[in-house]
Parts: C-alpha cells; structure tokens; sequence
C-alpha cells in the first residue's frame, strides 16, 4: 500500500505546537438539540497515533459526539481543546487545518471527477483569493492512490456507487492532511474487502503517521480489531472508557444493548470477538 508523505511544516497562521500531535481533548460536554440534553458529562480524550472507537446503540450520542468534536456541534457546557488551545479559539481556516471529519452522509456531487472531487480537501491550504496549493497535487495523488480510487479518478462522481463514493470522500478527508481523523461510521456501504481494507488504512495512519482518529463504529468486532481505547457511550453517557479487554465485557454489553452477548478470544487473532445470542444461536 502507497504510504503518505510527511505531514507538512508548521502552518503560519497556526498557533505554535498544533501541527506537532496534540490531543484532541473534549471535557464535560453537554450536547443538546433544541433544549432536548443527547449527550452528557462526556469527557474523552483523541491522542496522536492512537485510534478510539466510540460503540454504542442507535441513538446513544456517538455521532453527536464525534460532530462536537469537529466543531460542528457547538456544546451547552465543557470544552474542546486541542493541546492547550481552545477549538473556539480556532479560525475555521486553521481548524480545518488540524481536524477533519468524514461524516456518515454527504451530497453526491454531479458532473465533478473524482481527482476534484478529492481536491476539496485541500481547501484548508490553499492560498487566499485563489492562491497556489504548491503540496496539492502529492496529497491528492497519495490519497487516490491509498483509497484505491486510482482507476477511477477520471470518472464523474455521480456515477460511482455508495461504497465508492465513501472512498472518495475517505479520501478527500486524507487530501486534507490533517494530524487528527474523525470517523462516523466508515465501512457503511462497503463490501467485505473495503471494510477490511479500510480498517487496516485506520491503522497505518496510526501507527505509520501517528494520527489521532475517532471513529464511531456499530460493529464490535470491528472496533475490537481496529481501537487501542474505546468509549461505550449509552444514553448521552459513557458508560466506560479504556482498552477494548476492560470495555467489552458480558457485564457491559449486556446491560447497554439489552441483549444476551458471549466475549471470546478468536483463537485465530487472539482478538476479542462479540457474539450476540439470539433465541436461535444456541442448539
């Protein structure tokens, strides 16, 4: 797999040390929409090379979370900091520079190439008043290529099915070359090899790049694979934070989803598999 090129230098209008991995910290948030409280006393903290995956039911608060994260839920209460600044603090410029999310759902844009489209995510770095990107065209050819977009880069986006077009925006994300990657729900849509492929992608950036990534995933299994911590979040809480050993318990999983559930070891992976156990999983 084609590997990204170094991060680049400190960005000038970037207050000191942000482009050098700091956390992406959120302290006692309270997260509400139109006075109804979805999230909660929520703290969390996104560290460089380090993925946290952040599991629950429909409904519990993860993807709200992980918007506020983005700046794009603005809290009721708490804060989020990157390092020892402020996220508030941030123009949206130099954010964008830092941070960057692919949420579950964006427009399908019509008569664009998938390289433009890919393109937008170097928006943050570009020049003002339609200035140069002189590092653009390497972060946009990297990103096609680690996506596996490369045989269609010339392709409309529109023509594209679901689970290409979340490459595409996977990788207008990675184009955008940011120290911290957040993820809501990132293999819906694709099938078992690009699951699998994307995953393993989540965990080059970490470990190969020290990239800080969120991501919120429905499947245990795969946040098991992938997180080195995870938050359980049920009703706006978290219910439990820390490795996937101390938070994917029987006791845990059990009282969260409301389901009968069996936590093993794979004898394969020696990775932790979950199991739910309906009225016609055991003979």
């Amino acid at each position: 797999m084609t590997q990204l090129a170094p991060a680049p230098a400190v960005a000038p209008d970037l207050p000191l040390g942000l482009r050098q991995q700091s956390d992406l910290t959120a302290t006692d948030l309270r997260l509400s929409y139109q006075r109804r409280v979805v999230v909660d006393a929520a703290t969390l903290s996104v560290r460089p090379g380090e993925v946290l995956a952040l599991v629950g039911p429909n409904g519990s608060g993860k993807s709200t979370l992980l918007r506020a994260l983005a700046r794009l839920h603005r809290p009721d209460n708490g804060a989020v900091e990157i390092g020892d600044t402020s996220a508030i603090d941030l123009s949206p410029r130099a954010f964008a520079r830092v941070v960057t999310l692919l949420a579950q759902s964006r427009p399908t844009p019509t008569g664009v190439s998938v390289r433009d489209v890919v393109g937008y995510g170097r928006h943050p770095h570009r020049k003002r008043w339609g200035g140069g990107d002189p590092d653009g065209e390497r972060a946009v050819g990297h990103a096609i290529e680690m996506t596996g977009l490369a045989d269609m880069a010339a392709r409309s986006a529109d023509q594209l099915s679901g689970g290409e077009l979340q490459r595409v925006w996977l990788a207008t994300c990675l184009a955008q070359d940011t120290d911290v990657l957040l993820l809501d729900e990132p293999t819906s849509h694709l099938d078992l090899r690009y699951q699998v492929e994307m995953l393993d992608l989540v965990r080059d950036l970490a470990n190969d790049h020290g990239v800080a990534i969120g991501i919120v995933l429905h499947d245990l299994n795969q946040a098991a694979a992938v997180a080195d911590q995870m938050a359980l979040v049920h009703h706006g809480q978290i219910k439990a934070t820390g490795p996937p050993e101390t938070v994917l318990t029987v006791e845990h999983l059990t009282d969260v989803y409301g389901i009968e559930v069996a936590v093993a070891l794979d004898p394969v992976t020696g990775l932790l598999t979950i199991r739910p156990l309906g009225r016609h999983s055991i003979n």
